[in-house]
């Protein structure tokens, strides 16, 4: 660390300076929160996800020889769609290499939480505690849910983010819509199918019509929510474009 030996006014002698502190910088402003969001999106999900939901009991019909009993879900079908809509900007606008260490920091983490809750529970209540039984249900690591909700997001969000960014090769800045809708087709179909496939017994979702009506449920409600607030997923990207003056100097250099 270099030091100012600059003389002082009263004594003439050399006083000694502390050098500026070093940091590193933030090149963007925008990315950290929206990462930020994305992951305690999926953590929320991850908890919020483990209550089975039943709408409308009495609405029963038969497809295809498989008999539907009630429309379920699980906890998260209101908040769970929103980690696609974050993922769709941020591969729209950052791209497939900065999305992949999002998704990889992501995992990283809801693999952090699920330990950490788990080594909770394992941990003696205080003497008198009354909820121990009621914080080990609700933060219990469930098996089935903690490998449903891993696999479901690395297969789910890299299928999402490399459609999006091999559609942006073919269509450059023009029809964002078609990418937005199509990457989530795509990522909320292989996120829902393995999922579901991996979770349902443990929601006790056993029969066919059951899982069925959850698989198709999910992955039908996540890409409507994507249809519906695809006005904010432009106006978001549209901002972050403007305001990154490295997507700028990228546009000008394409």
């Amino acid at each position: 660390m270099s030091t100012d030996t600059s003389p002082t006014p009263k004594s003439g002698r050399p006083a000694r300076v502390r050098a500026r502190p070093a940091f590193a910088t933030v090149s963007s402003p925008y990315l950290p929160p929206i990462v930020g969001l994305f992951v305690g999106v999926m953590i929320i999900s991850n908890i919020t996800g483990t209550k089975a939901v039943l709408f409308a009991p009495s609405l029963q019909f038969e497809f295809f020889g498989l008999q539907v009993n009630g429309i379920a879900t699980d906890g998260a079908f209101y908040l769970f769609p929103l980690a696609y809509v974050l993922g769709d900007v941020i591969s729209e606008v950052y791209g497939f290499r900065v999305m992949r260490r999002v998704i990889l920091t992501g995992f990283a983490i809801l693999t952090l939480a699920a330990l950490s809750f788990w080594v909770t529970t394992l941990l003696p209540p205080a003497p008198g505690w009354p909820n121990n039984e009621a914080f080990n249900t609700v933060v219990g690591v469930v098996p089935q849910f903690l490998i449903a909700g891993l696999a479901g997001y690395l297969v789910g969000e890299f299928m999402n983010s490399w459609v999006l960014v091999r559609m942006k090769a073919w269509t450059g800045e023009k029809h964002l819509w078609s990418r937005l809708l199509g990457s989530t087709v795509v990522g909320q179909f292989f996120d829902t199918l393995v999922f579901c496939s991996i979770a349902a017994p443990a929601l006790g979702f056993t029969s066919a019509g059951q899982f069925l009506n959850y698989l198709i449920l999910g992955f039908v409600w996540k890409t409507l929510v994507e249809i519906v607030i695809m006005p904010l997923s432009y106006a978001l990207c549209g901002f972050l474009k403007r305001r990154e003056p490295t997507y700028q100097q990228a546009l000008l250099a394409a």
